[in-house]
């Protein structure tokens, strides 16, 4: 697979709308970064819960609840919502979300930067192979 077919597959698996796919298509035929691109667009999709590491537990869980796939699943997030911690959050936010077939991914970027998109169980494997494969890291639950 070229690296183009591997950023598709990788937009088709984070989120359906073709928009993401196609500002990374734009960014790969311009030589911009399809990463940031990606980001972009999984935020104008409204696909991405993006904070800041000093961001609290009360924030990514109003974050979260904004996002397609959790607003549809409608779980309790209060857990999420007792720490000040982010990772502890976002770890939090990840086993509450597997109990519906979801699970948290950041997609590290930069280190004061903390996008988290929600995705199924079951295309996590191959998300964070595609990521790794195009130079990048998703981390599971934070």
């Amino acid at each position: 697979m070229t690296d183009a077919g591997e950023w598709q597959r990788l937009c088709a698996l984070l989120d359906d709308d073709e928009s993401v796919r196609e500002a990374v298509e734009e960014a790969l035929e311009a030589g911009d970064d399809p990463w940031e691109a990606l980001l972009d667009g999984l935020d104008e999709a409204g696909a991405l819960a993006y904070l800041q590491t000093e961001d609290t537990g009360m924030e990514l869980s109003d974050a979260l609840v904004q996002l397609p796939r959790v607003f549809k699943l409608q779980p309790d997030l209060g857990e999420v919502t007792d720490t000040d911690e982010l990772d502890d959050a976002t770890a939090a936010a990840d086993r509450i979300l597997s109990a519906g077939g979801l699970r948290t991914l950041r997609l590290v970027e930069e280190d004061d930067a903390w996008p988290v998109v929600v995705v199924p169980a079951s295309a996590v494997e191959q998300i964070q192979g595609l990521i790794g494969a195009l130079g990048h890291q998703a981390v599971v639950g934070g």
